[in-house]
């Protein structure tokens, strides 16, 4: 299979940099919009809606702790109620991380820590149940829609030529919300855009990935899905 760094040409020079326990520094007038997950008639989790669009910035600074009074940006509270953001995600590739399911028409890969429990996964009796029956031209289509609207990258779908099916996305920041829990989900960085360690050396860049922005993430800087806990 191919490498995962699908969008990575279009970033230039956008940069996202965590600080030391402190907030994600944003470089380059990286667009900033809100993403809404979508709810079909049947209650499941489909599709995306683009909501406010902030008005672009060359730099900006984006609150990772959780607390502060002017999200989605900064304004200093880490610092006064001590918040930890030790980094404890790992830098191996997503590739050493992910299980496989090898279906008639995909490939599924999976890798669980990056979970941000954003549901599209649940639809039509699952991505994993659906890559098991690709042959059937629905079943593989709903599988492609699944892992694609999947924001975290967790979920990545392969032909079976071992060419990776991804979206299309410009270099870009999504906040999410998750209207049907009724909570403010993870920040989405979109288009292969650098993230940046605390300690300098940068994470495996890829089309997708959601960092944390409620604080309590096991996966820092990554999302685990706590918010929702």
């Amino acid at each position: 299979m191919e490498k995962l760094q699908e969008g990575a040409g279009k970033a230039n020079n956008y940069k996202v940099k965590v600080t030391k326990n402190g907030p994600y520094l944003v470089s380059g007038g990286v667009p900033l919009s809100e993403q809404s997950i979508c709810v079909d008639t049947d209650g499941q989790c489909h599709g995306w809606k683009e909501g406010e669009k902030y008005p672009a910035q060359e730099n900006y600074a984006l609150c990772r702790c959780g607390h502060s009074s002017n999200k989605p940006f900064c304004d200093g509270t880490h610092a006064k109620i001590r918040f930890d953001g030790t980094e404890v995600a790992t830098h191996s590739p997503y590739l050493e991380q992910a299980s496989e399911i090898d279906g008639p028409g995909l490939k599924l890969t999976d890798a669980e820590d990056f979970c941000a429990a954003a549901r599209f996964c649940h639809r039509a009796g699952g991505t994993w149940k659906l890559t098991k029956e690709s042959n059937n031209p629905d079943a593989r289509q709903k599988a492609i829609e699944e892992a694609c609207d999947c924001p975290s990258g967790r979920l990545v779908v392969w032909d079976k030529d071992g060419k990776v099916i991804e979206p299309d996305f410009e270099p870009s920041i999504g906040l999410v919300e998750d209207t049907q829990a009724g909570k403010m989900g993870p920040i989405w960085v979109r288009g292969g855009i650098p993230i940046e360690s605390a300690d300098g050396t940068t994470y495996e860049i890829r089309n997708r990935v959601t960092l944390c922005r409620c604080g309590k993430s096991s996966n820092k800087p990554f999302c685990d899905g706590s918010h929702l806990k």
